[in-house]
């Protein structure tokens, strides 16, 4: 004799749950003669429901339904009519087991994705492929002449710049400014470099700000900016598709 079980309906997620259950307690395969044996035991637990969970009893009893005929189906000889024209009306048990075995490959792995997370394993994985950075620093045509030139240019600029931070200055350069200075250049349709667009005497805030401008010209299609390897010159040009804006130079 099985062991009376009480259902608490809070730890099912619905009708499929409550039949899987009673057929894994019963130690069945699923089958349509797990179903017919399990029949009894559903609708008892349906009973037990209908005392205070009315509202939550609609898909049991759909369930339910669907057991009752697939029992009667199996207690009773079937005659098998074929109508032509018709097709064949699939078996409700080989739909419900359908139905049954899917909703348990589901709940595996719900249980399963919910123990990886109990344990903190989660990872993510890298679709695109790492960028291929090249192994060495490529140093020909660099002499010593061209080192020693652009070490006086840096620390040029450091003895140029001015000692107190504290002194707000005016900002003599702008977005607009520098946009309008490209659009000027673009005019000519030869092609330039991002370096001609800053003064002798370059700084960061200089170079943000033009990179800035270029940036904004380039989302609205009036440049084009080509750069032919990694860290090198940054060539622009007027996009030929295009024409520039009419704007004054300040």
């Amino acid at each position: 004799m099985a062991r009376p079980y009480t259902i608490d309906l809070p730890s099912f997620a619905g009708p499929l749950d409550l039949l899987l259950h009673l057929i894994e307690r019963q130690e069945l395969d699923i089958t349509a003669i797990s179903l017919v044996k399990v029949t009894e035991q559903y609708l008892d637990q349906i009973e037990q429901m209908k005392q205070n969970r009315m509202e939550e009893l609609i898909d049991f009893l759909v369930v339910a339904a669907r057991l009752v005929q697939i029992k009667s189906r199996a207690l009773l000889p079937q005659m098998t009519v074929i109508i032509e024209g018709e097709a064949e009306e699939e078996d409700p048990a080989e739909a419900l087991l359908r139905q049954l075995r899917e909703y348990k490959r589901f709940k595996q792995a719900a249980a399963w994705l919910a123990h990886r997370e109990e344990q903190g394993l989660r990872t993510y994985l890298r679709v695109a492929p790492p960028p291929k950075l090249e192994g060495r620093l490529d140093m020909s045509g660099v002499t010593v002449d061209l080192l020693l030139t652009a070490v006086r240019d840096a620390l040029s600029r450091v003895e140029d710049r001015e000692e107190s931070v504290a002194i707000i200055q005016p900002r003599r350069i702008t977005i607009e400014g520098q946009i309008t200075r490209l659009r000027h250049r673009a005019k000519t349709g030869l092609p330039f470099g991002f370096t001609d667009l800053l003064s002798p005497e370059t700084s960061r805030v200089e170079i943000s700000i033009t990179l800035l401008a270029v940036l904004e010209l380039i989302k609205r299609r009036e440049i084009v900016a080509r750069q032919t390897e990694m860290f090198g010159p940054i060539e622009l040009q007027a996009n030929p598709e295009q024409p520039v804006e009419e704007t004054a130079v300040p």
